[in-house]
């Protein structure tokens, strides 16, 4: 009778995975074993060996120092036989090859039968010890023998007539050695094949099993279906195996469900800007061209600490925003290499892949020198364009040598950009900041076809604050030579096409904000920059305290005790009004004398550009007023501020956010200020209250803040108390529609937006012959 036909079992996952593991790891268990018994029987030989030539050569230098008073005399009559029998009478002892006895001119007198005379007469070490007066040992070859040598010189009335030398056969010593190779070998052998035995034992009894159950459930889970994971006693050996695997599936999940949601609100015109989302709108908008980014400021920082290199990411909502975009579309970021390993790192072509440990876009680096780096950044813009800027009232410092610095920065920031871009069609370059005022026009004079853009990251003053600048003309028509001029709020705008109305020649659309120079159509549009939004689910996972567990941990490492808390956070800059701030936290506390012993404020102060002088006096300035109010009002461990000189953590930073009452901005002019915009984003408790200055950029967006003027040390006073005293439900309201503000309108819109409208320009649109005309020659 037939049967049916019989087809081969077909292997389970989890055995072929268990086969599979079990091979490679007896196979790397027997390499290491063999390894370690090498090692260890190498080790063991070099110490025997050693051990075996420092006793011979000791007891070689015994004999003859014993031998040495009766060979002297007979040396001395020259009596050549009594020598003889000297030298025979040793020549039995255990691996004693013999003794010989020297003239002064190394001649053999005397020499034991087992040496051969015309071989004795080959040993260097006799003639090193007559020479040199002294005992000499070595392991030589008398033939093909092994032997060990010993030369003491011999004295006759103090002076040297010749050498005793002690001959010891070596051979044994090898052997020695041999032997102890093999029995160690042996012995280290054996121990390990009785490793490799147990370990099979081991996995044949303990983890076959699990691992067949965790193979199909990775399977199940890999496949889209879910299933529980394996209720099994075993399995628990592979608990962070699991539990990796289960976040992993949960974190699939989530990204299925997220990315479907995107596209639904993509489809329905609205969402919110996300990090994904922005990789996918600029990739769209860019249709296969390339990104480039310029800043002074470098995304990833290498720096030495001792004999590591330690990867740095500087704070910055630049990077938050530039680096979605670059890893999208495979950009490029042009930076300044300002770290002291950065060199160490890069190509041939100054460039690496970022981000360390997935690489996305390349960071092309520029080196400037000392000189440069003082006369282009500290210089012309730090102490030139900054306080040009900003209505301070910190008078800007002009040097033609700055100025000279600074264009040849320019300069060669823009060979790097051009350097890079050389391959790609059509690329997208967006300028950060004011330290580049001249690289618009730069590259568009070598690449017209390129889109270019530059944000301006400061205020833009009005036209006769910046007609101070000797060099007025050449940055204006430097930033006009990009596409799209970026500033933070409309009236920088406004102010910047008054300026260059008043300056250059050109022709106005004050409809449309552009501007027509030579040619050359430049937009001029505002765009509030902003942060990242997290959800307070997110928030939670990270830190895993709430605001009143991180209030409490705040008060204790601080040392202060008090009820109300307040913070600041600022780089030490007289833009920022630290000393005004201080000015209104001391009125309020003469005003509202209830206040003290329990309102606290806690100031962080990131030291900024020291030496420059304007900003070392700032920082003494500061840290005394602090000392000042402190020791009027301080009491027991209360004190009104404290004042932390140091930079801090983003994390750092945000635990001072969730752990106080409000937030002081006094900015006396800012572009926009993200501390603001920090806070709101930080209160996921709907606590808190922001008050803020009438003179930064984040003023004109966030409507719900308490807006003061940071010159009027009454009102500032006041908005302190009517925070510290708002009806709660009043400050929560308050904080909500705050919130709703910052998350619509948050970094990843602010670069989409940027991106967008920059990639929608094209190079031949032109201005309605109705354009105005400003004809400064005529003038």
């Amino acid at each position: 009778m037939i049967g049916p036909p019989s087809y081969p079992a077909k292997a389970v996952p989890g055995e072929s995975l268990v086969r599979f593991l079990s091979v490679r790891l007896i196979v790397s268990l027997i390499i290491a074993v063999a390894g370690v018994s090498l090692l260890f029987s190498y080790h063991q030989v070099a110490v025997e060996k050693r051990g075996l030539k420092r006793d011979l050569s000791k007891r070689a230098e015994v004999l003859a120092e014993s031998l040495q008073d009766s060979v002297e005399p007979l040396l001395e009559r020259r009596s050549h036989k009594p020598l003889q029998r000297i030298v025979e009478r040793f020549g039995n002892r255990e691996h004693l090859t013999g003794v010989a006895i020297y003239g002064d001119h190394s001649e053999v007198l005397a020499a034991s039968s087992a040496i051969p005379a015309e071989l004795m007469s080959q040993i260097s070490v006799v003639k090193e010890a007559i020479v040199s007066n002294g005992g000499r040992g070595d392991f030589v070859k008398l033939g093909s023998t092994p032997v060990h040598v010993y030369a003491l010189p011999l004295h006759v009335n103090e002076k040297v007539t010749g050498a005793l030398a002690i001959v010891h056969d070596t051979s044994y010593i090898e052997t020695r050695g041999e032997r102890v190779w093999r029995d160690s070998f042996l012995r280290v052998l054996a121990e390990g094949a009785f490793i490799v035995l147990i370990t099979l034992v081991i996995i044949r009894l303990s983890v076959e099993g699990p691992i067949a159950k965790t193979a199909q459930w990775i399977r199940s889970l890999r496949t889209g279906r879910t299933v529980p994971r394996p209720e099994h006693t075993d399995l628990e050996l592979f608990r962070p195996l699991t539990k990796e695997v289960t976040n992993l599936a949960a974190s699939l999940e989530a990204a299925r469900a997220a990315a479907e949601q995107e596209a639904q609100l993509r489809e329905a015109g609205e969402s919110l800007w996300t990090a994904e989302r922005l990789s996918v709108h600029v990739r769209n908008k860019l249709k296969g061209s390339r990104l480039f980014v310029v800043s002074n400021r470098e995304p990833y920082q290498h720096l030495r600490k001792g004999k590591s290199l330690e990867v740095v990411i500087p704070p910055s909502g630049l990077v938050t925003a530039m680096e979605p975009i670059l890893r999208a579309c495979d950009g490029t970021w042009v930076a300044h290499g300002s770290g002291d390993a950065d060199r160490e790192v890069v190509d041939a072509n100054d460039s690496l892949r970022v981000p360390p440990e997935e690489h996305k876009y390349t960071l092309r680096r520029v080196w400037l020198t000392k000189e440069e780096e003082e006369g282009y950044y500290f210089g012309f813009s730090n102490e030139g364009l900054w306080p040009l800027c900003h209505i301070a009232h910190t008078r800007p410092i002009f040097r033609a040598g700055d100025w000279e610095a600074y264009r040849k920065a320019n300069e060669k920031f823009c060979a790097a950009a051009l350097e890079a871009m050389a391959d790609t069609e059509y690329p997208v370059i967006l300028v950060q900041d004011y330290h580049f005022a001249l690289l618009p026009r730069l590259i568009k004079q070598k690449r017209p076809e390129a889109r270019v853009a530059i944000f301006w990251h400061i205020p833009w003053p009005n036209p006769e604050a910046f007609g101070i600048c000797p060099w007025q003309s050449e940055l204006l028509d430097g930033l006009l030579g990009a596409d799209l001029i970026g500033f933070h709020i409309q009236s920088h705008c406004d102010n910047f096409l008054e300026t260059v109305d008043r300056a250059l020649e050109c022709r106005l659309d004050r409809e449309h904000s552009a501007v027509n120079r030579k040619g050359h159509l430049t937009y001029v549009k505002p765009f509030p920059i902003s942060v990242v939004f997290e959800d307070a689910g997110r928030i939670a996972v990270e830190d895993e305290q709430d605001n009143s567990a991180v209030r409490a941990a705040v008060l204790r490492e601080l040392g202060v005790e008090a009820l109300f808390l307040g913070v600041g956070v600022d780089r030490v800059d007289y833009t920022k009004g630290i000393l005004e701030r201080f000015a209104a936290i001391e009125r309020f506390l003469e005003k509202y004398a209830v206040y003290r012993g329990q309102f606290s404020f806690i100031q962080v102060a990131a030291p900024s550009r020291t030496h420059i002088k304007r900003y070392y006096d700032l920082l003494n300035e500061v840290e005394a007023e602090a000392e000042r109010i402190n020791w009027r009002f301080q009491t027991g461990k209360w004190k009104p501020i404290v004042f932390l000189k140091r930079q801090h953590s983003h994390q750092e930073v945000r635990r001072f956010y969730r752990a106080t009452d409000l937030c002081l901005v006094t900015s006396l002019h800012d572009g926009m200020n993200l501390v603001a915009k920090e806070f709101v984003a930080s209160r996921d408790d709907e606590q808190g209250m922001l008050v803020l200055s009438q003179f930064a950029g984040a003023s004109r967006e966030l409507r719900d803040a308490v807006v003061v003027n940071p010159y009027n040390t009454e009102q500032t006073s006041e908005a302190i108390r009517y925070c510290l005293e708002m009806d709660p439900a009043q400050r929560s309201a308050r904080m909500r529609r705050l919130r709703q503000v910052v998350k619509e309108q948050n970094v990843y819109r602010w670069a989409g937006d940027l991106i967008s409208q920059l990639c929608d320009i094209r190079p031949e649109q032109r201005l309605p012959s109705a354009e105005k005309v400003t004809d400064h020659s005529a003038a």
